[in-house]
């Protein structure tokens, strides 16, 4: 039998992969002269917005004693910590005072840095870059810039609505992928009377075809067993309507359907906090029904749904993933799951040996499951 028609056996090795954006907290839970904490890839960071409303972001560790900064005073400028008054400048790390100096001692305070990272503020989140780690042994310097600005999710109108929803996953990083781009478990999981039931289960084909760093689903119109795809068809009144779907190292789901004039765009990602947990964040910006009073809330109501559904299911995965269990990817409907580690395996042997990066596709190819 083709090695490709049985199934495999598949261990997720839970690596995080650095050298990325990550969306870190939504930003409006980011307020002028106030610290907050995050965490992402292990790593406790301090998050705050100057004043002048920037964003920052801080490794949330004194690099004299440790003591979180986040306990420490924060003047709009400038973090202090809360043990010894070490003050850092918020956005580059830089050590700007040393209170225990005497006139007479000589430290070059400027030379030591807190750990900083780049951050920006893009549709609704704080995103921070997370470079490639130094050497365990080497203290913080002056921060590595990120090579590229945060993602941004695609718009084709100046007027549009945004809305976000996020949830906590007690799964690794892989299995919360894996588990977003899972085309199968819909009927099962996201069952509902609008939207589709097990009654509805047909056989599908879609195309796919690599992309830099990822893959794409190629545009194709959208589940006939879906009922807000139906009210869309008949509201946009377009002669088509359109999906695409991209997913991206090291975490990104984008979505775009198109309706004539009419557009919904998302950006999901799948944040890893630490080995055994993740974050799942969906922010959709739409001028789809723009002019209703309720269609954010709608929206985040159906968004919230399947959130919930998904974070659900993964909190019930995770008791059996506690005993190690062997586990399969079988084709056609886990062919996404294992481009996903290969493309993870090809970007890290990459990272490694400085070679270019081998794509696990060789060309368009088209799937076929049942869902």
């Amino acid at each position: 039998m083709p090695e490709l028609d049985s199934p495999q056996r598949q261990a997720p090795d839970s690596l995080m992969l650095t050298g990325f954006w990550y969306r870190a907290l939504p930003a409006d839970s980011v307020h002028r002269n106030q610290l907050q904490q995050a965490t992402l890839l292990e790593t406790p960071l301090v998050v705050g917005r100057d004043l002048q409303g920037k964003v920052f972001a801080l490794r949330d560790a004194c690099p004299h004693r440790g003591m979180p900064l986040h306990c420490g005073k924060f003047d709009g400028e400038n973090v202090e910590c809360s043990y010894h008054g070490w003050t850092f400048d918020a956005h580059n790390g830089q050590c700007q005072l040393i209170p225990s100096l005497t006139a007479d001692q000589r430290l070059k305070v400027d030379r030591i840095y807190a750990g900083s990272y780049p951050c920006e503020e893009q549709d609704g989140f704080v995103w921070v870059y997370i470079p490639d780690p130094g050497p365990q042994s080497a203290g913080f310097s002056m921060r590595e810039e990120a090579p590229d600005p945060a993602p941004l999710i695609e718009k084709f109108s100046d007027q549009y609505k945004l809305a976000y929803l996020t949830a906590n996953m007690p799964v690794s990083i892989d299995h919360g992928i894996i588990g977003l781009m899972d085309p199968a478990h819909g009927p099962f999981v996201h069952h509902a009377w609008w939207w589709r039931s097990r009654h509805s289960i047909h056989e599908k084909h879609k195309n796919f075809e690599p992309i830099p760093n990822g893959f794409r689903m190629s545009a194709h119109t959208p589940s006939s067993n879906s009922a807000p795809y139906k009210l869309l068809r008949l509201y946009a009144s377009a002669d088509s309507i359109t999906t695409t779907i991209d997913f991206v190292l090291p975490n990104l789901r984008k979505e775009i359907i198109r309706a004539g004039k009419y557009w919904f765009s998302s950006l999901t990602t799948v944040t890893p906090i630490t080995r055994n947990e993740c974050r799942i964040d969906v922010v959709a910006a739409w001028n789809i029904f723009r002019w209703l009073p309720f269609g954010p809330n709608l929206l985040k109501f159906v968004f919230a749904k399947f959130v919930e559904q998904d974070r659900r299911t993964m909190e019930l995965q995770a008791e059996g993933l506690k005993h190690n269990p062997h586990l399969m990817l079988i084709d056609d409907a886990d062919r996404p799951a294992k481009w996903y580690f290969g493309l993870k395996a090809a970007y890290l042997e990459a990272k490694r040996t400085g070679a270019e990066m081998k794509h696990p596709m060789s060309g368009p190819v088209t799937l076929k499951w049942r869902s």
